[in-house]
């Protein structure tokens, strides 16, 4: 860009540009940025253009014959069979891409970028613009031909489409709260379900799915969503990652989740005209005193409005073609619900335990060190590995009790744990006669737990001397006491207090005949008074 210094320099074809252009309407910025000029170097040539004197134009004298007005660049007519492409730039100015049009509409029309459009020209075509002449002619062309979308219709029982959107207000405690709109859209019959949540969690869109199967009386083949956080951990068009709940919810009712490509609404384009369709016909300029409310509402709406409509693009009763045609291709319900469940990763401990609200389930003894995903219920609790395989299950437990399976404690596995038992055995024994008699006796009474127990004792070890321990376990034996919490405090017991001796002289503590005489002066002051 030229500086604003530089203006003296200009050559009359770009002075008479500047004239030109700011004729035209064009702001100094445009003209600088288009001229390749300093906007102030803009300003004050036209500051200058304004202080020249007036000339007589030729056509002025009435019997002159007038001289057609200069034509602008780009005010002729393009030779380009679209007259749209032939006004492409700025302004009425033809852009350096035009002689090239159509190249770039091809390439265009095979989704090139612009770099690449770019690339191509300057390899193939000599071209000698700059990128930026190439990208402003590619975002116009794109404008005045818009990419085309190819419309899937797709067989029945096919498809369902399921989207979240606002629904009405609901009045809560005296204010007004908006919960999320919930609906499911059948790609061929575009029979739909609504329903209102509070929130978007795994577990409510799972209930809401279950409705819809509910309610429709079958399952699609396949569902349709955008990459939802409560169904989707991690979103890719190829391999996408999906909620461990989500896949066995699809697993029990036999559909199959296929996520869109991120930022690609249109994958989904029957229930996003669905979800606006609810909201504009249903629910706008409406409020409700409960969620359950304007459930029921929906509920009515559904069939008595949004089923008896002509829809627009197949111009067919929705529920008429429901009925007669889609509902039967459904896959069949499952005969139960699905069940409620939480999940968790954990730890197999040492001892071949997970450890879930403080309560014990044994495993197989290989998944030791291990992480593991355990899924409890009501009454069950399930333990899988990471490849999704049950490898545990076991009856849901009261805090502090330990569940074991008898296989777990018979495989073949568990000796790699035996031996560092017995090691730990030996080390108590080495403490003393009554610790190791107390560690063999504990676990004989708590099990594999025990180890843990073990681990504390050889910690207290480090910390105590062996009489003091020695003489705790001694007494815990005597009692029958087999928790650590017990032995802590036995040895905190078994301690003696420190003894403290008065001392009769030190360099701090005056002799007594110093406090002795000042005695009489105490009485004297107190006599006086």
């Amino acid at each position: 860009m030229l500086h604003k210094d530089a203006m003296n320099e200009l050559n009359v074809s770009l002075q008479h540009s500047i004239i030109t252009l700011a004729g035209n309407g064009w702001s100094q910025r445009r003209i600088a940025r288009e001229l390749g000029v300093h906007r102030e170097t803009v300003g004050r040539y036209l500051r200058l253009e304004d202080l020249k004197p007036a000339k007589v134009t030729l056509g002025s004298v009435g019997d002159a014959e007038a001289k057609p007005a200069i034509s602008t660049p780009g005010s002729e007519p393009s030779d380009s069979s679209n007259p749209a492409i032939s006004t492409l730039g700025s302004a009425g100015r033809q852009s350096v891409c035009l002689p090239w049009s159509p190249q770039i509409e091809a390439a265009v029309a095979l989704g090139l970028s612009a770099q690449r459009i770019y690339q191509d020209l300057v390899v193939e075509q000599g071209f000698v613009g700059s990128y930026q002449a190439v990208k402003r002619f590619v975002r116009q062309l794109r404008k005045i031909q818009p990419e085309a979308f190819v419309r899937i219709e797709v067989e029945p029982g096919t498809e369902a489409q399921v989207d979240f959107g606002q629904g009405a207000w609901v009045w809560v405690s005296g204010r007004r709260k908006r919960p999320h709109l919930f609906r499911v859209v059948l790609s061929h019959s575009r029979k739909a379900y609504s329903e209102v949540v509070w929130h978007q969690t795994t577990e409510a869109f799972i209930r809401c799915l279950e409705n819809a199967f509910r309610y429709f009386g079958g399952v699609p083949k396949t569902l349709v969503i955008d990459n939802l956080r409560a169904a989707v951990t991690r979103a890719d068009w190829y391999d996408p990652e999906l909620n461990a709940k989500v896949e066995e919810f699809c697993r029990h009712y036999g559909t199959v989740i296929l996520p869109t490509r991120p930022a690609m609404p249109h994958h989904k384009g029957k229930v996003e005209a669905g979800v606006k369709y609810a909201q504009d016909n249903a629910l706008k300029g409406r409020t409700f005193q409960t969620l359950a409310e304007q459930n029921l509402f929906l509920s009515a709406w559904e069939s008595n409005v949004a089923d008896t409509r002509i829809h627009g693009t197949t111009r067919k009763q929705v529920g008429k073609v429901f009925k007669e045609v889609e509902q039967s291709k459904l896959l069949p319900l499952s005969a139960s619900l699905f069940p409620v469940f939480e999940e968790a990763p954990r730890s197999v401990h040492g001892d071949g335990y997970v450890e879930l609200k403080r309560a014990y389930y044994s495993v197989p003894p290989e998944y030791v060190g291990r992480q593991v995903w355990v899924r409890w219920e009501s009454r069950m609790v399930r333990v899988f590995n990471q490849r999704r395989e049950q490898i545990a299950l076991h009856v849901l437990a009261e805090p502090g009790k330990f569940i074991t399976d008898p296989n777990h404690l018979h495989s073949p596995h568990r000796r790699v744990i035996q031996h560092s038992l017995e090691h730990l055995l030996d080390r108590a024994r080495w403490i003393g006669p009554h610790t190791g008699s107390w560690a063999e006796a504990m676990i004989q009474q708590r099990g594999p737990i025990g180890t843990r127990v073990l681990h504390g004792l050889l910690a207290l070890a480090q910390k105590h001397p062996v009489k003091a321990l020695e003489q705790a376990t001694q007494k815990a034996l005597h009692h029958g006491t087999w928790r650590l919490k017990d032995l802590r405090l036995l040895i905190e017991q078994s301690q003696p207090m420190p003894q403290m001796d008065f001392l009769e002289t030190h360099p701090l503590i005056r002799p007594l005949e110093e406090y002795n005489s000042l005695t009489p002066d105490c009485f004297t002051l107190y006599d006086h008074t």
